[in-house]
């Protein structure tokens, strides 16, 4: 990475809480200067850390965002694309209005956000974009076809992007946790999460850490040979 003198530079989405929130507070650990966005102002603060309300589907806002870290940084290092929501509901009980919810959010919110960081990324030749899939994905989890469905586009966006990105330094991988004790798994009855978790090898809960563990290898300058990749968390299906 050229330039390693200066402090790097983070973008988390969907920060405002959860995994977002924990994955500001680790990088701002790391020396990064953070940026995160939500839809919503956050009630708290962080040395390092500056927020900015911006609703990822939302192609202006995106730009408002990342002409905020133009101005007020000069450089992207990092991206994570954790902003996401999620939906359990058989497929014939699915109003469309979901899947476009859905949609809006963790597909296009994932394309416009990669897209915009490529901008500011490119000129160093170097960056690093993790997004986040879901263990629904390979587990072809019934009752979640709407959120499955979405989040294998993020991971078909994650390899053809690596490809396209390739030439200009930037790598592009994917994480995939299982449930995590978040907002986004709360409404879910405990014996659906149950059953899920009975399916992995590691018959537990994932934690912060364990996506925090994966962000941090893909990030750094050493991973450059690393792309177009998907972990799974909880070992093999």
């Amino acid at each position: 990475m050229s330039d390693t003198a200066a402090q790097p530079v983070a973008l988390v989405t969907g920060a405002g809480k959860g995994i977002g929130r924990y994955l500001v507070e680790r990088l701002a650990q790391a020396g990064y200067r953070v940026f995160g966005c939500s839809r919503k102002p956050v009630d708290w603060s962080l040395p390092g850390y500056e927020h900015v309300s911006a609703d990822v589907s939302d192609e202006a806002q995106v730009r408002g965002l990342f002409s905020a870290i133009r101005e007020r940084a000069g450089r992207l290092d990092v991206t994570i694309n954790n902003a996401g929501v999620a939906s359990m509901n058989h497929f014939l009980l699915t109003p469309a209005s979901t899947l476009d919810k859905l949609h809006a959010i963790n597909v296009r919110g994932t394309f416009l956000v990669t897209r915009e960081s490529v901008r500011l990324m490119r000129a160093r030749q170097f960056g690093r974009i993790v997004n986040l899939s879901t263990i629904a994905v390979p587990l072809s989890l019934g009752g979640e076809a709407a959120y499955v469905a979405t989040k294998s586009a993020v991971e078909a966006l994650t390899r053809v992007t690596s490809r396209e990105l390739a030439p200009f330094g930037i790598t592009v991988n994917a994480v995939a946790p299982t449930p995590i004790d978040t907002d986004l798994i709360r409404s879910v009855p405990a014996d659906k999460i149950q059953a899920l978790v009975d399916q992995l090898a590691i018959k537990r809960l994932g934690q912060p850490e364990d996506v925090f563990n994966v962000v941090r290898f893909f990030i750094q300058p050493e991973s450059s040979y690393i792309t177009g990749q998907v972990i799974y968390l909880g070992g093999p299906l």
